[in-house]
């Protein structure tokens, strides 16, 4: 009895010092949050260190970056055309294009030679494609500048395609085509966007074993002469004298011909077929939910009350999406999204939740409901306060160097955008109002046209897919194409 005495005593003792410590005083200091009355200055304003463009007489676009901070020269050419360029048979094309081009080399210096020369200087000269231009880069010191440079216009100008190097890079694209499958994000979305823009689309088209197989040393040689004739885009930044270089520059590309003007396209952009869609992952314990839709583009003018609408539903932490799928229902690992405006085609609307197999179908109708929920409950100002701050905050972060602003003036001169749009934009975006993101909203938020691609094990997703009640289930097949020979048997990879 004396012992539990004395451990009641102890209880008491230990529950007078917590109160003690927690003293009103301390209390009311904890409860008026001093920081919350720390005075935040203003944001400095949005002026980005432009570079200077200079246009050729040829229409050639060159951009000089003057920037002494740090002994360093780099640059790049774009050149316009890029895999939706390329037609369906020879899918793959530009992918290997880019690699065979740098370890291929030149008629002076061959690809091998290339990186001992550039490994001795700690320089690097590459070359790479994309859906929509290729691209030749380069950087080094100060003081090999010019001979990195030159290294880097020869490669420009006088490539040396090799058999051998073109094999490599088909190996390595048949290894990639054949391992495409492994990933179940990479599968969600590969797939979400085939179901956007179609199977066949350019934007969607994929490399198959067949496809890269029909690529030759000369189709590699024909692409790079048909592309060098665009309109080509030259950046330069660095330390280097702006006078210098831009002699150096006109003296190398105002000898070509006129550029020639790139066909404007007259893509279709239908949007999915509304429904559900699976692929079924028996290797996985979760489920990668997209829910999908078509987009706008960048010329739109209600681009600013989209992003701001972006920000309110799927854009970090303090959004629609992760306060209530992940943070109030704890139904997923990840969920996020929005609807994306590209430069010059229609982006995806496109939310992604990672969730547990067994809540697959409590997420995705969690999700739905938020995205629902954008034309049905107000916006406050709380969260319109939240998101325009967080764009344009993001601003001091995406543009806070001289090699940023450079890169975003080339991407604006490449889609043809004017030189103030960033400017603009944001200038916008600080003018958007609730009634413009609610309008938005109501506008292009059409849960009716959604569609839905789960990649999950099925056997573990309980309730099934179609308690989702969005109609019947589609499978999807992505079963990896095996090149055919003349006779129609199954044919080999490269080798």
């Amino acid at each position: 009895m004396r012992s539990m005495m004395k451990g009641a005593s102890t209880i008491l003792l230990a529950t007078a010092s917590l109160a003690a410590i927690a003293s009103p005083s301390v209390l009311t200091a904890q409860q008026s949050k001093p920081w919350e009355q720390i005075s935040i200055p203003a944001m400095h304003e949005f002026k980005p260190h432009q570079p200077t463009r200079i246009q050729l007489k040829n229409g050639i676009v060159v951009f000089l970056q003057e920037d002494h901070e740090l002994p360093f020269v780099s640059g790049s050419v774009v050149i316009p055309g890029g895999e939706r360029d390329v037609e369906q048979t020879k899918a793959g094309l530009v992918g290997m294009y880019g690699e065979a081009w740098r370890t291929s080399g030149t008629e002076k210096m061959s690809g091998d030679a290339m990186d001992d020369f550039l490994e001795a200087k700690a320089a690097h000269v590459e070359t790479g494609g994309d859906i929509d231009s290729t691209e030749v880069s380069w950087d080094s010191l100060k003081g090999d500048a010019n001979q990195v440079f030159d290294l880097a216009i020869d490669l420009l100008f006088h490539p040396k395609f090799s058999e051998e190097k073109l094999q490599l890079a088909q190996q390595q694209a048949a290894a990639g085509i054949v391992r495409r499958n492994d990933n179940e994000g990479t599968i969600a979305t590969r797939e979400a966007s085939k179901l956007v823009y179609g199977a066949n689309s350019p934007y969607t088209r994929q490399p198959e074993l067949a496809t890269i197989g029909a690529v030759t040393v000369a189709d590699m040689q024909a692409w790079h002469d048909r592309t060098l004739k665009g309109k080509l885009i030259v950046a330069i930044a660095g330390d280097f004298d702006p006078a210098a270089m831009e002699a150096k520059v006109r003296a190398t590309f105002e000898r070509l011909p006129p550029v020639v003007a790139t066909s404007p396209r007259h893509d279709e952009f239908k949007g999915p077929t509304p429904g559900v869609y699976f692929i079924n992952k028996d290797d996985v314990n979760q489920s990668n939910v997209e829910i999908v839709g078509l987009g706008t583009d960048r010329r739109n003018p209600d681009v600013p009350a989209l992003a701001v609408m972006n920000e309110i539903l799927g854009g970090g932490f303090g959004s629609r999406l992760f306060q209530k799928v992940r943070t109030e229902l704890g139904l997923a690992y990840a969920v996020g999204g929005g609807l994306g405006f590209d430069y010059d085609h229609p982006g995806t609307l496109r939310v992604e939740v990672l969730t547990k197999s067994p809540s697959t179908v409590d997420a995705t109708k969690a999700a739905l409901t938020e995205i629902k929920g954008l034309t049905a409950e107000p916006f406050s100002d709380v969260e319109l306060k939240r998101a325009k701050d967080n764009i344009l905050n993001s601003f001091l972060f995406r543009y806070d160097t001289r090699d940023k602003v450079l890169a975003e003036r080339v991407k604006l001169e490449f889609y043809g955008y004017p030189a103030d749009y960033l400017e603009t934009y944001r200038t916008a975006l600080e003018k958007v109002t609730l009634a413009d993101v609610t309008q938005a909203a109501k506008k292009y938020i059409q849960p009716a046209k959604l569609a839905v691609l789960v990649v999950g094990n099925e056997p573990e997703i309980k309730p099934g897919l179609d308690s989702l009640d969005m109609g019947a289930v589609h499978a999807v097949d992505i079963t990896i194409k095996q090149p055919q020979s003349p006779a129609g048997a199954a044919g080999q990879a490269p080798q």
